[in-house]
């Protein structure tokens, strides 16, 4: 037996075998979505068929509290459906498709059934509604259907919100928790050595950048703040090896399948 660290996540399984893991992981952003419809059940099927080591994913809250998987906090562009998914019940979103699909809009419930049996981990990112407008309830939403999957060990919640993981924080003490940095945020917060010291007070386990801000002096702050880092997201080939090679924990990809060939080269 050996123990497996994955760093992205800061959870140790116990597993057999003897080859050390790959590094850095390798998310499947949205699933994989150069490969497949973004946040379809098809692209979570496709991606854990590939091997991924995570996925990555966002969630909206509907009117009646049903935790949806969707990046825009409206309907028409990845859907058949109109409107912001605030306004609609699950029963009025049930019977909307994912475009390129003939699959039905999927739910957390629906997406954590299909990563149970898997060995990959989550990326999870709780979004915010039209106009910025944060869900009320939605960290309770996310975290209970988490931990009645069995799943919140092997995963970790992202937002650009920082208020958001402060009360997920208070809600969870062992829960992950990733803080979502963009050029413009990186910017607003004073650089990435002051971002870091935020998220280290607010008790975040991860530092998850835009590809803009990767820099040997970004990996350091992290490092020094006791933070693990991933970057998003990166998809030119290029610019995949860099980054594989910069040493970082996890590389968030819409072209996962890239990113793990190169990394087994």
């Amino acid at each position: 037996m050996r123990r497996l660290l994955f760093g992205a996540l800061g959870v140790v399984f116990v597993v057999t075998g003897t080859a050390a893991e790959p590094r850095p992981l390798v998310a499947a952003h949205r699933g994989g979505a150069l490969l497949w419809p973004e946040n379809s059940l098809s692209a979570f099927r496709g991606a854990l068929a590939l091997g991924v080591d995570l996925v990555e994913l966002d969630v909206h809250l509907a009117k009646d509290g049903e935790v949806v998987v969707l990046h825009d906090p409206t309907l028409e562009r990845t859907t058949t459906g109109r409107g912001a998914v605030r306004d609609l019940a699950w029963a009025e979103l049930a019977g909307i498709t994912v475009k390129g699909t003939t699959e039905p809009l999927p739910r957390l419930g629906d997406v954590l059934a299909l990563l149970k049996p898997s060995r990959a981990g989550l990326l999870l990112e709780i979004k915010v509604g039209v106009n910025r407008a944060r869900y009320a309830g939605i960290e309770e939403k996310v975290l209970a259907p988490l931990g009645a999957a069995g799943l919140l060990a092997r995963t970790t919640i992202m937002a650009f919100e920082w208020d958001t993981l402060e009360r997920l924080r208070a809600l969870s003490p062992a829960v992950r928790l990733a803080g979502l940095l963009s050029q413009r945020g990186a910017e607003r917060t004073g650089g990435v050595r002051a971002a870091v010291e935020q998220l280290r007070a607010i008790g975040a386990n991860d530092l998850g950048i835009e590809r803009t801000l990767l820099s040997p002096e970004t990996v350091a702050a992290a490092r020094a703040a006791g933070l693990t880092i991933g970057v998003w997201t990166v998809n030119d080939p290029e610019e995949l090896r860099r980054t594989l090679a910069v040493g970082v924990d996890y590389v968030t990809t819409d072209r996962p399948d890239l990113a793990l060939a190169l990394r087994g080269r």
